[in-house]
């Protein structure tokens, strides 16, 4: 995420790279780049002209370091301006004082609104919370049905109620048109057989079924829109008044650019939304979408959707994501990550046996591999490194590291006999070919990892006596390691 206006970013600073001071001149070429930078990544017209003249303010005010060169002081008054409009602090989620709390997913079409639902529910488990979800949808087809099948994949609880198999067409919403014609591309709801009030009435048993069973958070699963539908804007307003949420949240798929902040808008203006979630964060978004739903609604973004698993999702931190966009890296995130995903004990036990006389088997090899893959794809591991100093180029290397591998690797592994993980000293030709085989790699690939494993056990018993230089050779290896296989 974010890589596009990281590199324009990136490309802007140069400008000021080896200038003495700071000029209207450099500053105004500067600026410039960082507007079209801005302008190129969706960042919403308005937002990027309120941004780009605090900058040139603070640029060509008192408040400049004299310590730090011209680079250095634009970037530092990019980050805080770009922390400034993403929103200083980590925004807290409300809870209700008398559980439950109620939280309303508000969302267009396809922005992948109920599988949010679900990861929103898994977030909520790991704080200790019992979450409720409930699907109000009953104008797309399966729409419940789709939230059920979330809600049994995360082992999560779900009230599924029934509908009126008798319902009252005088409560569905008049489609628009002439009388007795409905409009080739009608409104979702204006095609089904139910309205509002069996939308009301799910919401109101669910809530209910929430007190009544102890779950202290009730998420509520809308409808969702191709456009800004009134009558269903309406009906929103209604779920709004019977529940009282807590939180209403408008999720927005990042990857739609400004389309998303105007709906963001949109809902905004008619229900006061409390809160916004970016999905699809891991594709192709230009991150202009963050920095203007904040500014343009004045509501925090809170979360991040970063993958199609249920725990790819992530709370929304203003100043590690602009350490990610000025090429800073995300340590902090990818050391919590790793806290919560990566087994300790087996990890200091590997270290252990690594940085010892001994050395590791292939055996402890494809362990590490598995606890590395439990982190996410290696790509977004490099992305959350700097960009700079030893860790320089790593976040280009990204692009160009070949997920596959790593799992031809552990196929090459898992080929493998007990005894010839334990001591790959008496793989020979023969067992070379069998390997190679059962895998459906090459001979060449096996004699790689083998090589790899060799020269990986020797670095690790040198770093472990003390010797050599411990970072370059770290780095050299993991080069290797992106040739494997090549």
């Amino acid at each position: 995420m974010f890589e596009n206006l990281s590199e324009k970013l990136q490309r802007s600073f140069k400008t000021l790279r080896g200038q003495g001071t700071l000029t209207d001149e450099n500053i105004n070429d500067a600026l410039r780049e960082i507007r079209v930078a801005l302008l190129e990544s969706d960042v919403n017209l308005n937002v990027a002209k309120e941004l780009i003249e605090k900058i040139r303010a603070k640029a060509l005010g008192s408040q400049v370091a004299t310590a730090l060169s011209p680079a250095e002081q634009i970037v530092k008054i990019v980050r805080d301006e770009l922390v400034a409009t993403l929103g200083t602090d980590t925004a807290r989620f409300k809870f209700a004082s008398q559980p439950p709390t109620v939280i309303l997913m508000a969302g267009l079409q396809g922005s992948g609104k109920t599988t949010t639902a679900g990861k929103l529910a898994v977030w909520l488990k790991k704080g200790g919370h019992r979450p409720l979800l409930v699907s109000v949808d009953v104008y797309r087809p399966a729409a419940r049905e789709q939230l059920k099948v979330v809600a049994q994949s995360i082992g999560a609880q779900i009230y599924e109620g029934k509908l009126d198999p008798t319902p009252s067409l005088s409560s569905r919403p008049e489609p628009e048109g002439r009388s007795g014609e409905t409009p080739v591309f009608a409104p979702a709801h204006a095609q089904g057989q139910y309205g509002t009030p069996e939308v009301l009435r799910l919401a109101k048993e669910a809530f209910r079924e929430a007190r009544n069973y102890a779950n202290d958070v009730l998420i509520v699963d809308t409808a969702g829109r191709l456009g800004i539908d009134e009558a269903l804007m309406d009906e929103m307003a209604q779920l709004k008044k019977e529940l009282n949420p807590s939180e209403i949240l408008f999720v927005a798929d990042a990857m739609t650019g400004q389309d998303a902040v105007n709906s963001a808008k949109a809902f905004n203006d008619r229900l006061q939304i409390t809160g916004s979630i970016l999905t699809k964060m891991d594709g192709d978004s230009r991150g202009g979408a963050a920095l203007s739903i904040r500014q343009i609604t004045g509501q925090p973004v809170k979360f991040l959707g970063t993958g199609e698993k249920p725990d790819a999702f992530e709370a929304f931190h203003p100043d590690r994501i602009v350490g990610r966009i000025l090429g800073m890296g995300d340590i902090a995130t990818l050391l919590e990550r790793a806290e919560e995903k990566l087994d300790k004990t087996k990890a200091e036990a590997f270290a252990k046996k690594a940085l010892s006389g001994d050395g590791f088997s292939l055996e402890d090899f494809r362990e590490q591999l598995r606890q590395i893959k439990k982190l996410g794809s290696m790509q977004s591991i490099l992305k959350m490194l700097p960009s700079v100093g030893p860790f320089q180029g790593l976040q280009q290397a990204a692009g160009q590291v070949d997920e596959k591998q790593f799992t031809r690797v552990e196929a090459i592994i898992n080929s493998m006999t007990m005894k010839e993980r334990l001591n790959s000293n008496i793989i020979n030709g023969s067992r070379r070919k069998r390997i190679a085989l059962g895998s459906g790699t090459s001979v060449p690939e096996v004699n790689n990892l083998l090589k790899q494993h060799a020269q990986m056990s020797k670095m690790f018993k040198t770093m472990g006596s003390g010797g050599g230089k411990m970072q370059q050779r770290l780095i050299s290896q993991m080069g290797g390691m992106q040739k494997f296989g090549r």
